[in-house]
């Protein structure tokens, strides 16, 4: 494909502007702002759309397919959602606009904390934080404040190996040192390693649930049991809420915190770094410590409420990704209790459906009854003929498919992790799968084929080391 430079010929232009009619006077530019040798491309306004949009057409996303990273959740959200986020209502008005005009709005927040807090068991939830590893460093502040508000000093963070990467790397943020827990053969925390770690510094500990091999916690309640029994706080990593909304309610488990991705489980945008959220809610006894200001209703009125005096502050200018909880208020307002739990068992039911379909020629990682995402590892393509599972995801490229999470989580060895979501069609999971058969059919007749894959795409396989450490933007190079 041609650049748009090379499209370019002296004279085109775009628009046609009219006529000066206003006396001209010529502006001198500092040579310090020009750029040597290259000016802008002329092309026509035909030319120029034509290549924007054959341009938009490389690009992958949701609306075009099936986009299976594990560990995402990146579904096809409804479009309703997105019109009532675009209201006029919540578009139009300023964060400092006084609360007698911001009554809906204020409404709004105040009753998606109510539903967020009645669907996850919770005491209450904060909103602000603006995304989910910003919600676990929340939830670990909220932790931190509870023990020096009663006097105790706690330095460690348990985490376990089949946490998501940011569990860790919120918990040094929040200054507490890390504790890693190991997994048992079923993929769960291993009981036995728990017990001999806890002591009484001990913050609490940071449970991925479902956790990144897909699976449930079985043995939750003695887990919780065991921290709860020293004095330590359970966090609950909910950015995989929906896996089991309207089924449990980890407050009911006896979680005292909780964060979630409302970019991942309720229906509003994901990737490209934003916009998310990570509201954060937590057990009665931790109410007092979260971010201020708070909304609240007096009689049928709403306000911000800032007298909080053990609060940990404010985490987020204003009160978080407005527009994003809109989204996420419409979701919840349009399935109700019946379709939230609806969604969790779709996402669940496909996810098994996808393991049952390609078991038998890729080696699940481990063999029981998955959640929302299923697990698989390469070995056997590795043993068989040397084909990697990089190589595998760069050959679903020459079908048209996004490569499914690979070489995560890293306690599975050449791992391949697929999340269909709740909203893939079963045609659509069938194609996929028939897909996935076939590449395993090529790893063993023809090796060398997905050695050299992709190719079929405009740019074949990169040196991704490379192309990340040493990016190259210069059209001319």
């Amino acid at each position: 494909m041609e650049l748009i430079f090379e499209k370019s010929q002296p004279g085109r232009q775009a628009t046609t502007i009219p006529a000066c009619d206003v006396p001209q006077k010529k502006v001198s530019i500092p040579a310090t702002l020009l750029r040597d040798g290259v000016g802008l491309p002329e092309v026509a306004e035909v030319d120029l759309m034509r290549h924007y949009t054959s341009l938009s057409r490389r690009n992958f996303g949701v609306d075009s397919g099936m986009y299976p990273l594990g560990s995402c959740t990146m579904k096809y959200n409804p479009k309703v959602n997105e019109n009532a986020a675009k209201l006029s209502g919540f578009t139009d008005i300023h964060p400092y606009a006084p609360e007698e005009w911001t009554q809906g709005n204020l409404r709004m927040m105040f009753e998606l904390r109510a539903y967020l807090s009645e669907i996850l068991g919770m005491a209450d939830f904060t909103l602000q934080p603006a995304a989910g590893a910003h919600g676990e460093l929340t939830g670990n502040m909220v932790m931190k404040k509870y023990f020096e508000k009663k006097g105790e000093k706690r330095t460690k963070m348990f985490v376990p190996d089949a946490a998501h990467g940011t569990n860790p790397a919120s918990t040094a943020l929040s200054g507490c040192e890390i504790i890693t827990v190991r997994s048992n053969a079923e993929g769960g925390v291993d009981l036995d390693h728990l017990k001999e770690l806890m002591a009484d510094d001990v913050v609490g500990l940071m449970l991925t649930n479902p956790n990144t091999v897909g699976l449930f916690e079985r043995n939750i309640e003695q887990v919780i049991s065991i921290v709860h029994a020293r004095g330590g706080l359970c966090y609950c990593d909910g950015a995989n809420t929906n896996a089991f909304m309207g089924v449990n309610r980890p407050g009911d488990l006896g979680f005292d915190v909780i964060q979630l991705n409302l970019h991942k489980s309720f229906s509003t945008p994901h990737g490209c770094g934003g916009p998310g959220s990570g509201p954060v809610g937590v057990a009665k006894h931790l109410v007092d410590f979260l971010p201020y200001p708070r909304v609240i209703k007096t009689g049928e009125k709403y306000s911000f409420d800032f007298d909080c005096p053990d609060s940990i502050g404010r985490v987020k200018a204003f009160y978080g990704n407005f527009n994003v909880m809109v989204k996420a208020y419409a979701y919840i307002r349009s399935l109700g209790a019946a379709g939230l739990r609806r969604a969790s068992e779709n996402a669940v039911l496909n996810a098994n459906y996808v393991m049952a379909k390609l078991k038998n020629h890729y080696q699940v990682a481990f063999d029981r009854i998955c959640m929302h995402e299923c697990v698989f590892t390469g070995d056997k393509q590795v043993r068989e003929s040397g084909v990697h599972t990089a190589d595998i995801a760069k050959r679903l490229l020459d079908y048209g498919y996004h490569p499914p999470t690979i070489y995560f989580p890293s306690i599975v060895s050449e791992a391949l992790m697929i999340e269909p979501n709740e909203t893939e069609s079963m045609e659509t999971l069938d194609a996929f799968c028939d897909t996935m058969i076939k590449i395993a059919g090529e790893a063993k007749d023809n090796p060398k084929l997905l050695h050299d894959a992709p190719i079929t795409t405009p740019v074949s396989r990169m040196d991704d080391v490379k192309a990340a450490r040493e990016p190259n933007i210069c059209w001319k190079c």
